[in-house]
């Protein structure tokens, strides 16, 4: 009962000496795994530091080196290194030295961009170009002056014509009727006028003679109108009972019939000595038929030209563009029925302004035609339009109103072709062209 109260304590005393023990052993454990994750992460950061410095550097490497393989060559193996722990810098003493090749390859290729640029310079100081071009010529619009029906069409699309070609009839047969009458109408006038001249023939003898006509009667009423005061005083002056009152009357009578006479007779030689002016009154009615007979004569010239009208034929060689008639429409006076592009092609260029400082009348020009690209033409400038286009256009630039943006104008110049038109085929108008003027 002695002894067991003295183990007991020895007993407890080695129980707690093992529980320290193991709290020992687990403090430690816990305290290396804190340290092993402490250098994992502290390897990890500086692992990520040296990829991130690899990366910059190879970057500052690419940007200077313009794409040097072997910089990039030599910045992956420090990369590489830096990634597998042997802890050398991308700035090792080392390493090989940075090669220059590349850097001259540069500027040589530099210099020699230089070059070709001044060489091409050089070589097209005399020349000015523009796209701004295109093929052009005449479009002759073919229209009737007349109305009625077609009844003939002789012609296709693009078909090829000469000059006095038949291309289109219209029915004649109303106008064959205005000619007709414009015939009726100008022998009529013929027919009046020739009248008004044996009329004027015969004023030119009448009138005098009813002049002198006029004369004659004046002098006979005269002589009666003497005759009658000497009847008259003789029956006043004899003796009362030697004649009778009838007498005495009779003589008054005849006077006064006598001086009437003679008042009439004198009205009539008045009349009758207008001879001048009746006769060119009847040569003005001569003249008034004249007119008359060149009018029908103008009216039956219309009606032969009308008539004429009704067969349209080609003003000029060429080919029939936009044919916009059938056989058998009936055709209004001034309607369009085709156009014919004739032979004879230019080329028309719009230039900039600034071209144009040594540009001149006869400089030689080669033209390239897109459309045929083994086609070369040869000319030369045949004119230079006295106005930009936009100064010839329908709304012309009002430059003095709102606020002003200067643009550079073009102007057509004209390029007529000397040499290298094709004879197999036509050379349409509206393509687009490039010529080169070569300036004196």
């Amino acid at each position: 009962m002695a002894e067991g109260p003295a183990q007991e304590p020895g007993a407890h005393e080695g129980l707690r000496g093992e529980r320290r023990a193991a709290s020992d052993r687990e403090h430690d454990v816990k305290r290396g795994e804190q340290g092993r994750r402490e250098e994992s992460t502290h390897r990890t950061s500086r692992d990520d530091d040296r990829r991130m410095s690899g990366e910059a550097d190879r970057n500052v490497r690419a940007a200077s080196a313009a794409g040097d393989r072997d910089d990039a060559h030599h910045d992956d193996s420090a990369h590489q290194s830096d990634n597998d722990g042997n802890g050398k810098d991308s700035d090792d003493p080392d390493k090989k030295p940075r090669s220059r090749k590349p850097l001259i390859i540069l500027a040589a290729l530099v210099l020699v961009l230089i070059a070709g640029a001044g060489i091409w310079a050089f070589a097209t100081r005399n020349e000015v170009s523009t796209d701004d071009a295109y093929t052009d010529g005449n479009a002759i619009t073919i229209a009737p002056k007349v109305s009625g029906y077609v009844v003939t069409l002789a012609v296709n699309d693009n078909t090829h014509v000469h000059r006095g070609d038949l291309l289109v009839v219209i029915d004649k047969r109303d106008y064959v009727a205005a000619v007709d009458q414009a015939k009726a109408q100008l022998g009529l006038a013929q027919a009046q006028l020739q009248s008004a001249q044996v009329q004027l023939d015969i004023a030119r003898v009448q009138y005098p003679a009813q002049f002198q006509q006029a004369k004659a009667q004046v002098r006979s009423a005269q002589a009666n109108l003497t005759q009658a005061q000497a009847a008259y005083q003789r029956q006043h002056s004899v003796d009362v009972r030697a004649t009778s009152q009838q007498n005495i009357d009779a003589a008054d009578a005849q006077q006064q019939t006598a001086s009437a006479s003679v008042q009439q007779a004198r009205a009539q030689l008045q009349t009758a000595s207008l001879v001048p002016q009746q006769i060119r009154q009847t040569q003005a009615a001569v003249a008034e038929r004249q007119q008359q007979v060149e009018q029908a004569r103008a009216q039956l010239e219309q009606a032969e030209l009308n008539l004429s009208y009704c067969e349209i034929r080609a003003p000029s060689d060429g080919w029939v563009t936009r044919r916009n008639v059938q056989y058998g429409s009936f055709l209004q006076a001034g309607t369009s029925l085709f156009s014919i592009v004739t032979p004879q092609v230019w080329v028309t260029a719009n230039f900039k302004e600034s071209q144009l400082t040594r540009m001149r009348a006869g400089d030689k020009v080669k033209v390239d035609i897109d459309a045929y690209p083994d086609l070369e033409l040869h000319g030369h400038v045949d004119s230079i339009q006295l106005g930009s286009g936009s100064r010839f256009s329908a709304f012309p630039a009002e430059n003095a109103t709102g606020n002003f943006v200067k643009i550079v104008q073009r102007v057509p110049v004209k390029i007529l072709i000397d040499s290298g038109m094709p004879d197999d085929h036509p050379l349409p108008l509206g393509l687009s062209v490039t010529p080169k003027v070569y300036l004196k």
